[in-house]
């Protein structure tokens, strides 16, 4: 059960600022009285978040993208995302990155759900769609070397997860999570889903 009660937001002040990031300090008051200053990151300029794109080009298998990942100096299989562009919503976001990172077009796109990555300490928000109905198109994107896309079956999740590549939390949940809504599709088929 939560406090009835959010704390109340005082003083904000900016403590340091990079081209793509800013750290706030938050002076909060929450409903017993205690005081705390809290931190976080906070993304410049992308209010309205990204977008995480399950693609899948038949009913049984998913796109990943192998991109280096600054944050770990690794390489990382993960699925395909972006910043939403200004004047975009999450679908016109979504098919644009999928033609960008995996050059694929979806013809339809579904919201899933909304994931957040360490919210005690970033302002960050992720949307995941599932993109069915593909088909070949390819936009160039702001990727600094070309990504390599690999289709993977979804309902093998426990072999990516024995990859020493396949680690984003993000991703797996994203994953699990369309592999319940194609489940749940198989039990009252639609077909006008594939």
């Amino acid at each position: 059960m939560s406090p009835s009660k959010k704390p109340e937001i005082g003083r904000r002040r900016s403590i340091a600022q990079s081209r793509l990031f800013a750290v706030e300090a938050l002076e909060l008051e929450f409903s017993n009285g205690e005081q705390r200053t809290f931190e976080r990151l906070t993304s410049n300029g992308q209010g309205a978040g990204a977008v995480m794109i399950v693609a899948m080009p038949d009913p049984d298998h998913v796109l990943l993208i192998q991109e280096y990942a600054v944050g770990i100096e690794d390489y990382a299989l993960t699925l395909p995302k972006g910043v939403i562009d200004p004047g975009e919503d999450i679908i016109t976001a979504a098919n644009r990155e999928l033609r960008e990172e995996c050059g694929y077009g979806a013809h339809v796109i579904e919201p899933l759900i909304e994931l957040t990555l360490a919210p005690n300490y970033m302002t960050h928000r992720i949307h995941v769609v599932m993109a069915t109905q593909l088909y070949e198109e390819q936009l160039p994107g702001d990727e600094p070397e070309p990504l390599i896309v690999e289709k993977h079956a979804i309902e093998d999740i426990g072999a990516l997860l024995t990859r020493g590549d396949f680690h984003e939390g993000r991703a797996i949940a994203a994953l699990f999570i369309a592999r319940e809504r194609l489940r749940e599709r198989q039990e009252s088929p639609d077909p006008m889903f594939w």
